[in-house]
């Protein structure tokens, strides 16, 4: 019987910890599209790189939705850049929220003509022709960036959903702007390098944090998956799933045929 009792316990303590929302599926399906163009449609042998106004502009040409990054400057400007520095993608060293501005739009992506976008700039340039899907880096344990995304995002009209890594970001978004669909990235963290301790990687990755943000739905890896906190959120909770990022045809066509929402790269001819 004490067995019993300690077995159910874990049982309703491991569903506590990994239940969803459960009001906004409905509005997430209505207003999300299948397929997000990684980081815009970028492709270097066309001399567009990641996170660029040209592949963005190329996303919405194509009709597909937009998945980007955002980080918040020295100076408190939220900008568009996945990396935590700058050596990939600028070849100078640096991170991005220890430089301003101003600092950071003289610099060139990948060596081409294309500069660091300010979000304001991105949203304009899209203005709700495409829905977008906006990753909030936050490297620290500073929210900052969470209220000046929800400051930007109240002028824009056009469909929007936000995700993290940091499920305090989500739980700041809980609890302020409970309105915006949020989602939970995550990904097998433990096996890989990172200046995160290991249990806050495994809590994140076995989606044990969903009590604190409550996502509306999941993003996991696709070469991470099958996983059975995701499995069980797909299959009893419903939870729309994201997958990414797909290179390939064959990847593009499991996460086509197994989940709602596809993050993908162009690699060689369009899909």
């Amino acid at each position: 019987m004490f067995i019993a009792v300690i077995l159910l316990a874990v049982v309703l303590s491991y569903f506590f910890m990994v239940c969803p929302r459960r009001t906004e599926k409905k509005r997430l399906l209505a207003i999300s599209t299948s397929m997000f163009a990684h980081r815009g449609y970028h492709d270097m042998g066309h001399q567009i790189p990641e996170n660029s106004m040209t592949a963005f502009h190329a996303a919405v040409q194509h009709g597909y939705g937009i998945e980007l990054d955002l980080h918040l400057t020295r100076d408190g400007q939220l900008v568009v850049f996945h990396d935590d520095t700058l050596e990939r993608l600028c070849d100078c060293p640096g991170r991005v929220e220890d430089l301003t501005y101003s600092e950071l739009k003289t610099l060139c992506l990948l060596g081409t003509d294309e500069r660091i976008p300010l979000f304001t700039e991105v949203l304009a340039a899209v203005d709700g022709r495409v829905p977008l899907l906006v990753e909030l880096k936050i490297p620290t344990s500073s929210l900052k960036i969470c209220a000046e995304t929800y400051r930007i995002l109240k002028h824009y009209s056009g469909n929007y959903m936000i995700q993290s890594f940091n499920t305090m970001g989500l739980r700041w978004f809980r609890l302020n702007a409970p309105h915006i669909l949020r989602g939970q990235l995550a990904e097998h963290l433990t096996a890989r390098e990172s200046r995160e301790a290991w249990l806050l990687k495994f809590l994140v990755q076995n989606l044990f944090c969903n009590f604190l943000g409550r996502p509306d739905f999941i993003s996991y890896r696709l070469s991470d998956l099958p996983h059975l906190s995701v499995l069980l959120l797909q299959y009893i909770f419903r939870v729309p799933i994201a997958v990414w990022t797909l290179t390939t045809s064959e990847e593009l066509s499991r996460g086509i045929s197994r989940y709602h929402i596809q993050i993908f790269e162009k690699h060689g001819e369009n899909y």
